[in-house]
């Protein structure tokens, strides 16, 4: 999911060379955007299956099942001074930007009540997912923060013709930064496969004195 909002403050310069220096620094602010985790007990394994068959190419019987959207909002403030021939101006990006996976539905099969073992040991495991997620967004965030502050922290602020600042930026932060912060999230999906190993679905698929595999088959 992509957002974008774009304000633009300007003010005309009356006079003299150092109309910029008036402008604060460009500056850049990563946050991490904080979602509820839900969960969905409302669909049977079968469904469950099909939803994980068509985002993880999986024939496996799926129990439960960890979802999360990736979200990255981009909010810039970029006050702007032109000068008094109106020719050029110089604007101060003052970035802001969210991410995270939102929304975030842990589902766990309908078969299963939530006061049983099974129920247990299927949220235990998607919660090793959930905290996957969790982990990757907060070592994104070092990264991510010296990638957009190298570009656009740069201490002072930049010129351009009158009228070209807010298509320039907007076309940058579209094409290039949304769809780098998109795919540095979406390599968590290699880190849950690590969790999603034979074994493991063996493991929790005998677990409970038999009851999962006596759903299931």
């Amino acid at each position: 999911m992509r957002v974008l909002a774009f304000f633009l403050l300007v003010a005309v310069a009356e006079a003299g060379a150092d109309e910029c220096a008036a402008l604060p620094p460009p500056s850049v602010t990563v946050k991490q955007i904080s979602a509820p985790v839900t969960v969905n007990p409302d669909h049977d394994y079968r469904a469950i299956s099909l939803l994980s068959t068509q985002e993880h190419r999986t024939n496996q019987r799926v129990l439960g099942l960890t979802r999360g959207t990736a979200r990255v909002v981009f909010e810039i403030r970029a006050p702007a001074i032109v000068d008094r021939t109106r020719q050029w101006e110089c604007v101060s990006p003052q970035i802001t930007m969210s991410y995270g996976f939102s929304p975030m539905t842990v589902y766990v099969a309908r078969e299963f009540p939530p006061e049983g073992c099974a129920y247990r040991e299927i949220l235990q495991h998607e919660q090793r997912h959930v905290k996957t997620y969790l982990d990757h967004l907060a070592a994104l965030a070092p990264e991510l923060t010296e990638a957009l502050q190298r570009r656009f922290a740069t201490g002072t602020p930049a010129r351009a013709p009158v009228g070209q600042t807010r298509a320039l930026l907007e076309r940058e932060l579209q094409e290039r930064w949304m769809p780098f912060v998109q795919r540095e999230m979406e390599r968590v999906r290699s880190s849950q496969a690590l969790i999603d190993t034979p074994e493991e679905y063996r493991r929790v698929s005998e677990s409970c004195g038999g009851e999962i595999l006596r759903v299931v088959r």
